[in-house]
């Protein structure tokens, strides 16, 4: 429920705070004293599109925000969804409008897109006005009272769930049915392509083998010229590094008694003519090995530029990418060889969930034809006491294919007079007779499911006497389930009220301002009072009031 409304710096408003009950709270107001201005900045928090030209103080930026208590609503996924912090008790929705025509939206001081700002606060408050009775009409919005009054709620999640895994094996066998298709039209291409890799036998890494053999071959000479070199350096026949290495351990050896600190250099320069004796016998051998041999440079320039040409074709850096190129054209001919079999396993996942969904949409079908049969009887013993006396309702129900919501087609079928055959909504009731409907509809959900605080916007208009009665009683019944707000001209409604708030306008020196004020007991009479009489308040006025509130806490 609502429990507190920030306003400032918006139309008639320079700063606003008022405090809501839970219950049924009445507004009235004079026309014009600023009750839609209320409803406009409530609106905003609603997530409505911002509008400039409501600012009052173009230097300063307009706030609405309001607090609501969402103590047993089911909102702590949305929030951490959305990174908002989560407190199971209260939230403050606020809503800033900039002179520049900028708009912000937050949630407990998180930043927030406006439509996941409208995913949760319609959860918490639904304004109805006469406007909104156009919802009526609407097929959606008919299946969304049944399912509430059915109860649907976690089975439509459940089967919401089936039906997404549904559409998702659906679009997976789309998918491979005109892959398929594509490769069985490229097959040829994909064999000869396939061949070609295949014919090389190339191995991982092949390529930089090659190319360096291909260095070495090519560079023979020079290598074989390098290496004699070496090794006679090291142990040529006169004055080898190796014999002068000898000949400087045997005096470091002669050094070592009389020269401390020399003692162990021998030794290390020893384990050095070691190493270079290997290194030299290795060198040898290498230089044995390099022999000029044309044919296989010949050959390996060869394998090398048919790979570059293939790298070349297929865009591929090295050999390892196309032994992977390689490995996808054969994976894609074992697809084309056993396709049948893999869009038979695809259709089987497709009509298994499809039978899931259907099992799901069945038992929401059958929950929604039986809240239909009690929803007509409740509707007809609701409305006829507000006027709709010759109100005939049924529900024609049509099955479809799979859809997001099932597989029901609602149209709610209505009849006003005798003798009339029931009819779509829109084509037969005024619009006096639709808002008395949409709040027998109201005070039905409220019976079946905790809905979000609700305010009403002059939805009695053009009705009297007995049914204003009525509809004020029904309001009643409805605030003993949930937060009522109703903004009202009629005397019989307000008498029912648990909380009354008046508007009205008050001027300054320099502007008009819109205020609110609580009313006490005594207020709450004196002004259902006026509203009975007018301007001319008097005694029988009075009394009235004080009957007329009587009356309705003894209800």
């Amino acid at each position: 429920m609502i429990k507190q409304l920030h306003i400032s710096n918006y139309a008639l408003i320079d700063k606003l705070d008022i405090g809501f009950d839970d219950g049924l709270t009445i507004i009235t107001g004079e026309t014009g004293a600023g009750k839609s201005i209320i409803l406009g900045a409530l609106a905003l928090i609603l997530g409505d599109r911002a509008d400039s030209k409501a600012i009052r103080d173009t230097s300063a930026k307009t706030v609405v925000e309001a607090t609501f208590d969402i103590s047993g609503y089911r909102l702590e996924r949305l929030f951490k969804d959305n990174d908002i912090d989560w407190d199971e008790h209260e939230c403050i929705v606020r809503r800033e409008l900039s002179p520049n025509g900028r708009s912000r939206a937050f949630v407990n001081d998180t930043p927030l897109a406006l439509n996941v700002l409208r995913e949760l606060t319609t959860r918490l408050l639904d304004i109805h006005s006469q406007h909104s009775n156009m919802l009526l009409s609407q097929p959606a919005f008919q299946l969304s009272i049944l399912d509430s009054i059915a109860l649907n709620g976690e089975l439509l999640e459940q089967y919401r769930n089936e039906y997404q895994s549904y559409r998702q094996a659906v679009k997976k066998l789309d998918e491979t049915v005109q892959l398929m298709e594509q490769l069985r039209r490229d097959e040829d291409y994909i064999r000869f392509q396939l061949d070609q890799l295949q014919a090389l036998q190339l191995q991982p890494d092949e390529d930089k083998q090659l190319e360096a053999l291909q260095s070495k071959l090519s560079n023979i000479t020079e290598l074989k010229e390098t290496m004699w070199t070496v090794e006679n350096e090291l142990n040529s026949e006169e004055n080898s590094i190796l014999d002068r290495l000898s000949a400087v351990a045997q005096r470091l050896e002669d050094a070592e008694g009389k020269l401390a600190e020399v003692e162990g250099m021998s030794s290390r320069v020893r384990s050095a003519l070691i190493d270079l004796k290997d290194i030299a016998q290795s060198v040898g051998s290498i230089t044995d090995t390099l022999n000029d041999d044309p044919a296989e440079l010949a050959r390996v320039d060869d394998r090398l530029n048919t790979i570059y040409a293939l790298e070349r074709k297929h865009n591929a850096q090295d050999v390892n990418r196309l032994i992977e190129i390689q490995q996808e054209y054969e994976r894609q001919l074992g697809e084309i060889e056993h396709n049948d079999d893999i869009i038979e396993q695809l259709k089987a996942t497709v009509e298994q969930s499809r039978s899931s969904a259907m099992t799901i949409a069945k038992r929401l079908s059958d929950r929604r034809h039986e809240a239909a049969q009690r929803f007509g009887k409740e509707l007809l013993a609701l409305a006829t006491p507000l006027g709709l006396k010759n109100l005939a309702f049924e529900v024609d129900f049509n099955t479809t294919e799979l859809s997001a919501s099932g597989t029901d087609a609602v149209e709610f079928m209505m009849a006003f007079n005798k003798n009339q055959r029931p009819m779509p909504v829109k084509d037969t009731a005024s619009g006096g007779e639709i808002s008395r409907v949409m709040l027998c509809i109201k005070t039905i959900i409220a019976r079946h499911m905790r809905l979000p605080s609700i305010i009403f916007d002059e939805v009695d208009t053009g009705v009297s006497g007995d049914v204003a009665n009525m509809i004020g009683e029904m309001m009643a019944d409805i605030a003993r389930s949930i937060q009522v707000i109703a903004i009202t001209h009629l005397p019989q409604v307000a008498a029912n009220g648990m909380h009354h708030l008046r508007v009205y306008k008050t001027d300054n020196d320099v502007e008009t301002l819109t205020r609110v004020e609580r009313l006490d007991q005594e207020e709450h009479v004196m002004e259902i009072a006026r509203m009975l009489s007018g301007k001319d308040l008097n005694q029988a006025a009075i009394d009235n009031a004080k009957s007329l509130i009587k009356h309705h806490n003894k209800q």
